[in-house]
């Protein structure tokens, strides 16, 4: 009896997993359930076990000879599983046990293992494959002192702009220094879940004069979440945003929705202005957090040098231009300092945000990630490294 009922607990297990599998094909899972799910069926679990081997360290090289052959099954198998297509929210709860899920597939790419992305009609483009709960629409634009505002008009803009004020100016009992993480904590907070008609206004606002552009650098409290004694190497910078899921994916998100492109009439290769927004306020209270440089410009790049790079002078070179030659980002900036959005706006979603998830399962891109994504050290281009 007990054989038997063991037989159909193993059965109903398999069945279900089975149909978790045929859900995730239409709809994407969060990537905590399909974790969930894989671990806790015997054929699924023991592949993703053997891919964090591959991934991890050295990689394939922890495997020890043949290793590249189990790795590449691990993956071709769990490309059927749950895990291949599950998504993480930005700034869900646990966004970044989701995030560690989700690379446990999709870092194989890094390791040569290319047959990830290679898979037709998915976008593999999204490392990340956040999503975002706020509509991203280009708003009439008001001063910033308009901005600020009108964000404590706001119940939730207003208390979560407090709480990250105070976190990021209140000095701490031992070095009498401000408390860095739990000022970028607060700010990821606050850009996360503020909806972006007012975080944007107060990040973008446009200005005619010092005073007013003071106000919109100061937005971040740079002296605590933006600035340091020293500007460190930018390489420094990108390998520890790359040891973290959730820095790693918001970079890549960047690099995606703000692709600069010189064929395209906006300048943006993805035509998102949106988008390209959300994806740059993405990336505030990481390692790689960009401001505005000073209060006579609109030149915005993250607190770090290219100096010193020696022979990644130009792998470096390019990371820092995706901020400040960046002529897709400035010219988001530009179109939602308008007072009005028109078709000036230029590419199909002006005035709006396509999200591939749930409610837009047809909008997939290419086979292969952007022309230039930067992991792990380096810059790859399209399959290769």
């Amino acid at each position: 009896f007990q054989i038997m009922t063991k037989q159909v607990q193993g059965k109903n297990t398999k069945g279900l997993y089975l149909r978790k599998t045929a859900l995730a094909s239409v709809l994407r899972l969060d990537c905590l359930v399909a974790g969930d799910s894989c671990s806790s069926d015997e054929t699924c679990s023991p592949r993703l076990r053997t891919l964090r081997q591959c991934v991890a360290g050295n990689g394939s090289m922890k495997l020890g000879p043949g290793a590249r052959s189990q790795c590449a099954n691990a993956v071709s198998a769990l490309l059927s599983s749950p895990l291949h297509g599950c998504q993480c929210k930005r700034g869900m709860k646990k966004e970044k046990n989701c995030l560690s899920i989700y690379w446990s597939l999709h870092q194989s790419i890094i390791h040569g293992l290319c047959m990830v992305m290679l898979q037709r009609d998915y976008d593999y483009v999204r490392l990340a494959s956040i999503t975002a709960d706020s509509d991203v629409g280009m708003t009439t634009v008001n001063r910033c002192l308009d901005a600020a505002k009108a964000c404590n008009v706001d119940d939730l803009c207003q208390k979560l702009r407090t709480e990250y004020v105070s976190a990021c100016i209140k000095p701490t009992a031992k070095s009498g220094l401000c408390n860095r993480p739990k000022c970028n904590k607060a700010l990821r907070r606050f850009f996360d879940r503020v909806p972006a008609d007012y975080t944007h206004e107060l990040l973008f606002c446009p200005c005619t004069d010092t005073a007013c552009a003071e106000r919109r650098r100061q937005t971040i409290v740079p002296s605590c979440s933006y600035e340091s004694v020293e500007k460190p190497n930018c390489i420094t910078q990108m390998r520890i945003c790359n040891a973290d899921y959730v820095c790693r994916s918001r970079l890549a998100q960047f690099q995606y929705d703000c692709e600069p492109s010189k064929t395209s009439a906006n300048g943006c290769k993805q035509g998102n202005f949106g988008a390209c927004l959300l994806a740059y306020t993405g990336l505030i209270g990481s390692t790689i957090t960009p401001n505005y440089v000073d209060n006579s410009t609109s030149s915005v790049a993250p607190w770090c040098s290219c100096s010193a790079s020696g022979s990644r002078r130009e792998e470096c070179d390019n990371f820092l231009g995706y901020f400040t030659d960046n002529i897709c980002l400035s010219e988001c900036c530009s179109i939602h300092n308008k007072v009005e959005c028109t078709d000036s706006c230029g590419g199909p979603f002006c005035g709006q945000h396509h999200v591939v998830g749930h409610d837009h399962p047809e909008h997939h891109v290419t086979d292969c990630p952007p022309e230039t994504i930067f992991i792990d050290d380096k810059w790859f281009n399209g399959c290769g490294y």
